[in-house]
């Protein structure tokens, strides 16, 4: 078995990286791209999560985040683009970016929504130079039945987060540590 050197790692987790912006055509997407990725997110969360709509109509915001690619191997990443809309029209475009070590392998695409339930979330998103999901946003799962796990504790929270249509080789996704920046496409 062989041993690993610091720059051996450093290099095959710059790989994973660079796999994870090229699934996500970075540089190749701009407004109209993302807005189309987002009405197809958009329409895919109603359709296949029909409770979705209710959170959308209680939401005074929702950033969808159609297409995040993760890629890992001891260092690890993911990215992704996506838009803010509020009354369902794209205000803001953001970047999602995270970036991880420790005992991880393979790669995965997911998407996200972040359903702001309050105007105060909201605006504490929006004016951030760069936001980053942690303990106020609760997570809704979706189950096989197709209904949005939203309990009474979760609809109370600032921020709803539904992770979803999760593909690939690596268990799980979570968005802790995830951090969004407005850009512009």
């Amino acid at each position: 078995m062989t041993n690993l050197s610091r720059r051996s790692v450093l290099v095959l987790g710059g790989a994973g990286l660079g796999l994870a912006a090229c699934g996500n055509g970075i540089g190749s997407s701009g407004a109209a791209r993302i807005d189309a990725r987002v009405d197809a997110t958009r329409d895919y969360l109603i359709q296949k999560y029909p409770g979705t709509q209710d959170l959308m109509r209680k939401a005074v915001g929702v950033l969808y985040m159609p297409l995040i690619t993760e890629a890992g191997f001891g260092i690890g990443g993911s990215y992704g683009q996506g838009a803010l809309r509020i009354n369902n029209v794209t205000v803001d475009y953001y970047s999602a970016a995270s970036a991880s070590f420790g005992f991880q392998i393979g790669a995965q695409q997911y998407a996200h929504a972040l359903f702001f339930m309050t105007e105060n979330a909201l605006a504490d998103f929006r004016r951030a130079d760069g936001w980053e999901a942690g303990a106020d946003a609760r997570y809704a799962l979706p189950d096989r039945g197709g209904a949005i796990g939203a309990d009474t504790t979760t609809s109370l929270a600032p921020v709803i987060a539904l992770v979803f249509g999760q593909a690939g080789l690596i268990a799980g996704a979570t968005l802790a540590g995830t951090k969004y920046t407005r850009i512009i496409p």
